[in-house]
């Protein structure tokens, strides 16, 4: 999924730090089937990175998860899928904090990576939607509207949504594919593995067990 219209166009000039590019091949998931680029290495040639990087003219680009560094990339654009993640970020944590927001998405690019979830963005985000008390992310069946009101909060989603869909990495729940705020406990908190906590929510990783079964 590529944005439109050279979105990376003058990141160069407006965005180059020093430190670590990201390397590939990227690592493999479950069937043997490559996923998205989440590893970090150091000296990686220009024709190695992946499209989170690519568009820099070979210049290594480390992300920051800083609300000042997001506001200085262009406006994003994308797809349907782009769009999807985007609001499952701006519903679901626009709250957090930036890595929080990231976070979030890390999860929902984690279930696209397995063959337990269904296979694109929207998928993920609107699985049981249709059903009562079965969606996944509670703002797809709330009953309200998904229109996202918060000019600011939603430019951020949106420039994190572009990030992760383009490869940017996945550093921050070592493979989370569930979370849920911290008020809450339910009943699958008990068996999966907790991975990380990021402001109001707690990330977990379906255990390989029950993945395979």
């Amino acid at each position: 999924m590529r944005p439109r219209g050279g979105w990376w166009r003058g990141l160069a000039v407006a965005m180059l730090v020093a430190g670590p590019a990201l390397s590939e091949p990227p690592p493999v998931r479950p069937g043997g089937t490559a996923g998205p680029v989440d590893s970090v290495a150091r000296a990686a040639p220009p024709d190695a990175l992946p499209r989170f990087a690519r568009r820099l003219d070979g210049a290594a680009l480390v992300l920051r998860y800083d609300r000042a560094w997001l506001d200085a990339l262009p406006p994003a654009e994308g797809d349907d899928n782009w769009r999807c993640l985007a609001r499952a970020i701006y519903h679901e944590a626009r709250g957090e904090s930036i890595e929080g927001q990231f976070a979030v998405a890390e999860v929902i690019l984690n279930r696209l990576n397995s063959p337990e979830f269904p296979g694109t963005v929207c998928g993920v985000v609107n699985q049981g939607a249709s059903r009562p008390r079965a969606c996944q992310f509670s703002f797809a069946c709330d009953g309200r509207p998904d229109t996202m009101h918060n000019a600011r909060a939603r430019d951020i989603a949106r420039k994190i949504a572009r990030l992760m869909i383009d490869g940017a990495p996945r550093q921050l729940t070592q493979g989370a594919t569930h979370f849920h705020a911290r008020r809450v406990r339910p009943r699958w908190a008990r068996v999966f593995d907790l991975t990380a906590e990021i402001g109001a929510h707690i990330f977990y990783r379906m255990p390989t067990r029950l993945a395979s079964n």
